[in-house]
């Protein structure tokens, strides 16, 4: 039977989950762990390494380490939030040929959804081993407030990992998913989900029969731990500077180590009420001595330096209530989502905020998988009485005259959707109009993102505002945007479907795919071979032990001399394959050395 598995494509960390006779769960990767570190490196190598090993050699290799490359898909290089990337992160950001974002590892330059890829394939890697079988369709989880062009480029990332990403949903509504999943419970819930990169707070009504409708949600996708660390890096750097007079960001291996340790830090100040960095030989000066780092910091300290990141999140939280016209009270459910959230502070202002304390009954790090597997096996399997009703994150309209911004499609409006304008012509005898459809908040147009355009052409000749053009707007299920023009007097029409792009070409697409392909492909029979190698050393050493004893037994016999020299062109020829890597020769070679084992632990008891 198919299976669609749901991915929480996370900044700091991913997590795969499945659901299986009716029960979500949450897969462990090969070491044990439920989620694993969203990072890649390529060695020198040029090895390519994902999650918890990219992570373990991160400070000896900090240029060539990748982390939060969720923070830069589908942006553009020239907005603010790339700048800010440039300016703090260990690894090179250089600018793509489409105004996009690439990153270089070593000598080569990979695009963001290349990188995301990676993460992905590597959690298709972990749900195939733990199943036992292919896996090609997934659902996976972006932040509520991620643009057209960031979810594209998501979809596109799961296309190069060999994925067919069946639908995309949002974080927070997967959480809420997970909670109400099988409760038959009717109860308005606030999802408020504080991750390693992106802040999404969410306001949904639970319905008894399955129902999951999303009322609001807004956010800010360059919020999140990340925020938490560089506040504590900027304090470490700034106590060292005026101690030594030196700038340890200028250091990529001392900034990788700092990063390191102000998450740690962050992470224990939730436990305990003050910890210590220490960071021996953290860098020479130019006499060549070597300094050290030492600090204590405690938990307070903490929470002054990040007091104004808490209260952004409660201010949109504030601002969402009162554009969805909810009051706090009716919120009967607070669901705390993301790492962040475990920051006692944070859960303080929350519990104050909404006046209730948050629930505790679901784990931060994994509702979002689990959410998103919940709504694959809904897509698969018809009978499922899972019905979700998600909105759109932004506005959507059109460029109108003096450069305004018309809206068609308010944000936080439910969807599938359809709304139509009547528009006016403003010149004399126009025959044509250009519509620039776009998306965001602020009535000048050119502070929006472009999402497309077309001209609808064939227009009557009249008077400027005597032809009427019906401009209409379409959302389906999926979230894809399309746009038709209509001159109501002549019947002249155009229409487009908005696809937004994620700075990749159609080719370079086919490209990436091709070779994750062959990396998987590779990837497989490494591991294969490895497996095998294994096994063949143990049974080589078993057998090398038992040798002289078995020898020392049938010396005597023609036959037992016959035997020997078998079991010793066995052991060559293992050895042999062993060399030349060919697993398909080991494998032969490893059910001969268990028959030879099998003969000389037989000898070796008959003469006991």
């Amino acid at each position: 039977m198919e299976k669609v598995i749901g991915i929480d494509l996370g900044t700091t960390n991913s997590c795969v989950a499945i659901v299986e006779n009716g029960t979500p769960t949450v897969i462990p990767n090969r070491g044990g762990y439920k989620t694993t570190p969203s990072m890649v490196a390529v060695t020198e190598a040029g090895k390519r390494l994902v999650g918890h090993i990219a992570k373990r050699q991160a400070i000896t290799n900090a240029e060539n380490t990748v982390y939060s490359a969720k923070r830069l898909i589908g942006r553009k290089w020239s907005s603010p939030q790339v700048a800010n990337a440039v300016a703090t992160c260990a690894f090179r950001i250089v600018e793509g040929p489409h105004n996009d974002v690439r990153i270089q590892l070593r000598d080569r330059i990979y695009s963001v959804p290349e990188v995301s890829a990676m993460i992905l394939q590597e959690m298709k890697v972990i749900a195939e081993d733990y199943l036992g079988q292919e896996v090609s369709k997934a659902v996976v989880t972006v932040p509520a407030y991620f643009n057209d062009g960031q979810r594209q480029a998501t979809k596109d990332a799961g296309q190069i990992a060999g994925l067919d990403v069946i639908r995309i949903i949002n974080e927070p509504t997967a959480a809420a998913l997970a909670y109400g999943f099988g409760k038959k419970i009717d109860r308005m819930v606030a999802v408020y989900d504080l991750g390693g990169g992106t802040f999404d707070i969410s306001l949904l009504e639970i319905g008894a029969h399955g129902v999951f409708k999303v009322i609001s949600t807004a956010g800010d996708t360059f919020l999140g731990g990340e925020d938490f660390d560089a506040r504590l890096i900027d304090w470490l750097v700034e106590g060292f500077k005026n101690e030594h007079g030196l700038d340890l960001k200028q250091d990529r291996m001392a900034l990788q180590r700092l990063k390191d340790s102000a998450e740690k830090a962050k992470c224990e100040l939730s436990a305990v009420k003050e910890t210590e960095v220490n960071l021996p030989f953290i860098i020479s000066s130019g006499r060549s001595e070597a300094l050290h780092l030492q600090r204590l910091i405690k938990r307070e300290d903490l929470e002054k330096l990040t007091k104004d990141l808490v209260d952004r999140t409660i201010a949109i939280c504030q601002s969402t209530l009162h554009e969805a016209g909810i009051e706090k009270e009716e919120v009967e459910d607070v669901i705390l989502v993301g790492g962040m959230t475990r920051m006692p502070r944070v859960q303080e202002q929350v519990a104050e905020f909404f006046a209730r304390e948050p629930c505790k009954g679901v784990h931060p790090d994994e509702v979002v998988a689990l959410g998103a597997s919940i709504q694959g096996s809904a897509l698969l399997d018809e009978s499922t009485e899972v019905v979700l009703l998600d909105v759109t994150p932004h506005t959507l309209g059109i460029m109108i005259v003096g450069g305004y911004f018309e809206e068609l499609i308010p944000q936080n409006t439910t969807v599938p959707t359809a709304r139509s304008k009547i528009f006016t012509t403003v010149r004399d005898n126009q025959s044509a109009v250009k519509i620039l459809v776009m998306q965001g908040e602020s009535n000048r147009a050119e502070e929006n993102e472009l999402l497309g355009e077309f001209i609808l052409t064939g227009l009557r000749k009249a008077p400027r505002g005597q032809v009427e053009i019906e401009v209409t707007f379409e959302i389906n299920a999926d979230g894809i945007v399309s746009v038709h023009a209509k001159d109501l007097e002549t019947g002249a029409q155009q229409s487009i479907t908005v696809t937004a792009t994620s700075g990749l070409t159609p080719d370079e697409i086919k490209e990436m795919i091709a070779e994750s392909k062959e990396y998987s492909v590779e990837r497989r029979s490494s591991e294969e071979f490895e497996g095998a190698r294994q096994e063949a050393e143990k049974l080589l050493g078993d057998i090398g032990k038992l040798f002289p004893k078995v020898e020392e037994i049938v010396a005597g016999s023609d036959f037992g001399k016959e035997a020997i020299e078998k079991a010793r062109g066995v052991l060559d020829r293992a050895r042999g394959a062993l060399e030349r890597k060919d697993v398909d020769a080991l494998k032969e070679q490893i059910e001969a050395l268990q028959r030879t084992q099998r003969m000389f632990k037989g000898v070796i008891s008959k003469t006991g």
